[in-house]
Parts: C-alpha cells; structure tokens; sequence
C-alpha cells in the first residue's frame, strides 16, 4: 500500500493485486488490534543495530524514509501517533483499522486500482525481464512488478509465503523461513493453570544441559501452551539456536529486587504477624498476584492448611528457592499461527537496497517481510514496510 501510494503519488498508473477481500488483513491484526507502527528510536545507526548482520545492507533505504518520516507520514494525515514503553509507537486511537483507513486513503487520493479477489497463480518472464502475472487466466502486464506477499506469520490472514515459491523459480536465493520472535512452549503442565497471569518485573535465566546461556529481565506472560511477552518473544531466536544443542532450562526469579536474604526476612516478618492464620491464607499475600494456588501445593511437609506457625524454617528456604529460582523446561517453539514475524525471504546480497530492485531482473522489486531480514519486535517490522515500500514507490 506504501509502495503503490508513493508511485501513484509520482503520477504513475498503479494496479494493486490482492488476493483477499480486503486490504491489509495482516496490518488489521498487528499489536493485538492496536497496530504497533513503529518504534521511536530517531537515531538511524542505533536503529539499524536491532537488524543484526543486515543493519548494513539498510542504510540507504532509511536515509530516504526514516522513523522521523513514518511519524510525519501518517500525523499530517490526521493520525496522531504516541510512544509507550519500549519507545513502542502506537496510533493515538489504539486502532489498527484507523492506519488501514489512512493507507486506503492514501492510495484512493492518488488514483491507485485495487483489485482485490485476485489471487495470482504465476508469473510470466521473457528475456527482457518479468513479462507478467497471471490471475485466474488473466495476463496483467506492466513496466514493474512489485512482489509484497510477506513472510509465512499468520497464514489465516493471506501470508503463505507465496513470493517465496515465485522467486525461487526466477532463480533468486531464498533462505529457508522459520517462525522467528514466537512464544515458548514449556513442558510443566502447571503452566496452563496460570494461564494469563503476568510477572513484572521478573528476571528469567537460560540454560542448555545446565550450563548458563544469557539473562533477562522484564515483564513476562504465562499462556496455556507457556510463556509469553515481548521480552520472551524477543529471546525466541537465541532459543531456537539453543533448542538445537541440547535441553532448555529457564530460571524465573519472581523477586529480582530481593536477594535471598532480604526476601527470607520478609517472609519471616510475615509468618511472624500471622502466627495462626492458615499457610494458603498468608501465601498467598507473599507470591506473585495470581501465582499462590499453583506454587502452594511445591513444598514439602506443608499442606494449605498449616498454621503459620507450624511452618519450619526449611519450608522457609524452600520458599524462598522457589520464589528466586522457579524452574520450567522449554520444549520448543510455537508455529507460524503464533509469530509476530518468520524469518527467511530473499538475501539482500541479491537487492539493490537503494530502490529495492532486484538484481536479477531489472524490472522487479522487493518490499517488507518477504526479504531475510531478522529484527526483533516492538514496531521494527512495520516500520521496514514502510520504508522499504517508501523507496519503492519512490524509485519505480
């Protein structure tokens, strides 16, 4: 939609192809229905940090559409934009239907033909180039062709990786897609009893076969499947890695900002104002808001209903070893129902990233998920759309 909105804005003849009944099914559903459009980090060389290896093959396409141009894009069209946590940038109405209105406005003002329905079965080459695409038997030619089908993320909203297959055969290198910031799927089966319940702040360490890997410290999710959040969401990718050496481990510490011995003297000063309450009674005051009925029933030689008093101090420690060091099993990774974004796509070593052409055919160009980019979430994917789809539009 940035692509072909910037193109017919340059007073080029723009004919959308769209295979659903509507545009934008993927954009509709991004950030929960909120739409996280960008993230406000204006620094282009920090920005580009968060891209990994192919932060340097970026440069180009940012100086001509950077996170400044995103939020001036859609504010002086009369979508106000606000920053939460995480420099998260979000439309000021919390609608992704409202930067969907925008796009359509954008491409409708500048005289751009969607055809929507219009799911296309192949597409033609000649020795000059891409000759066409055909759609239900129709040929359509053009000067250029833009293929925008996205990775492999939610397949329910049209994303099948279609352009994946397309470009295979015209001889681009596609590196094989893989679901890249999910959820984890943990192997306690009492995680689905917590299922919604929220950690924050809480510091999550990683082993494989007991060996520590990397830290973390945020806010996380329990799901009925595991854990969730952008903070285990973003670790999804070293996960992965990790998945393939050996067994995953993670530590939670519920308690991050109490070290052992604080935490065991708070929980001391507890017991000791409510001698002859019920164990369940006074726990449940202790432990994380929705964590007390699950983690009761861990400890040894103590039932719910012991009194206080009746509680010893190796019961004590151990809770304070389960509060600071809650052990769960990874057992592996969500699919592509579940990602944010799938990695994999055409290598940008094959990309002129000045104007997203390909360097195969001279006529062809690039936008968004469909190339190998990894980046993390928190705005970082759409805001490539719309710089990618910027330069596009722009250089076609």
């Amino acid at each position: 939609m940035m692509a072909a909105g910037r193109a017919g804005e340059r007073g080029k003849k723009v004919l959308l192809l769209e295979k659903n009944t509507r545009l934008g099914e993927k954009l509709r559903i991004s950030g929960g229905g909120r739409c996280n459009i960008a993230n406000a980090q204006f620094d282009t060389h920090l920005f580009l940090q968060k891209f990994g290896d192919t932060g340097k093959f970026l440069y180009s396409p940012f100086s001509q559409f950077s996170v400044q141009d995103t939020f001036d894009f859609f504010e002086s069209r009369g979508l106000p934009l606000v920053v939460e946590a995480g420099n998260r940038v979000f439309p000021q109405t919390y609608k992704a239907e409202d930067v969907c209105g925008v796009m359509e406005e954008y491409m409708k003002k500048h005289n751009v033909t969607v055809l929507t329905h219009a799911p296309v079965s192949s597409i033609e080459t000649s020795d000059s180039g891409i000759s066409g695409v055909v759609v239900g038997g129709t040929l359509y030619v053009a000067e250029n062709y833009l293929i925008a089908t996205g990775g492999l993320s939610h397949p329910e909203t049209g994303s099948t990786g279609d352009g994946f297959g397309w470009l295979e055969k015209l001889g681009h290198t596609i590196v094989k897609s893989t679901p890249s910031l999910v959820p984890l799927m943990i192997e306690e089966k009492w995680v689905a009893d917590v299922s919604g319940v929220s950690l924050d702040p809480m510091r999550i360490v990683f082993f494989v076969d007991g060996k520590h890997q990397f830290a973390k410290k945020g806010r996380m999710l329990f799901t009925h499947f595991g854990i969730s959040g952008p903070l285990i969401i973003n670790s999804s990718l070293e996960i992965k890695k990790l998945l393939e050496v050996g067994t995953v481990e993670a530590n939670i510490d519920m308690f991050p900002e109490m070290d052992h011995r604080i935490l065991e003297k708070h929980i001391l000063e507890v017991f000791d104002e409510n001698k002859n309450k019920e164990f369940k009674t006074v726990f449940k005051s202790l432990a994380p808001s929705g964590m007390s009925d699950v983690l009761t029933n861990m400890f040894e030689g103590v039932t719910p209903e012991t009194k206080v008093h009746s509680v010893s101090k190796k019961t004590r420690k151990q809770m304070v070893q389960l509060f600071k060091k809650l052990t769960i099993t990874v057992k592996g990774l969500m699919g592509y129902d579940m990602a944010i974004i799938s990695d994999g796509g055409v290598v940008l070593e094959e990309v002129d990233t000045k104007t997203m052409r390909s360097k195969l055919f001279d006529n062809l160009y690039f936008t968004g998920d469909l190339l190998h980019v990894n980046r993390p979430s928190g705005g970082f994917s759409l805001q490539l759309c719309w710089t990618t789809g910027y330069v596009v539009g722009e250089s076609i």
